[in-house]
């Protein structure tokens, strides 16, 4: 268990170090579209997250690193439970 708390404890720092390099151009598909001359239309909802930001923080840097944190432990959740219902499926 330690280790998983070094590790995501690495991760988070590292988060919160990168965060102010991410790079503000589109990515590559949104970059064909802009070639193609395609129009991005309003979405239909604006998720949870838009654009890697927490919309109740109004600070931009500290939205986006709290969107990267909340995403990590998302993640980590979702990696966690998905082993544990493969792990049991082996298990019979």
């Amino acid at each position: 268990m330690r280790t998983y708390i070094k590790v995501l404890s690495l991760i988070l720092i590292s988060l919160a170090v990168l965060i102010p390099f991410a790079s503000s151009s589109p990515d590559g598909l949104e970059k064909v579209a802009e070639n193609l001359g395609i129009e991005e239309t309003e979405p239909v909802t604006q998720g949870v997250m838009p654009d890697y930001t927490v919309p109740i923080v109004e600070h931009e840097y500290s939205s986006t690193l709290i969107a990267g944190v909340i995403g990590v432990f998302l993640v980590l959740g979702a990696g966690l439970l998905l082993g544990k219902a493969i792990a049991k499926q082996e298990k019979k």
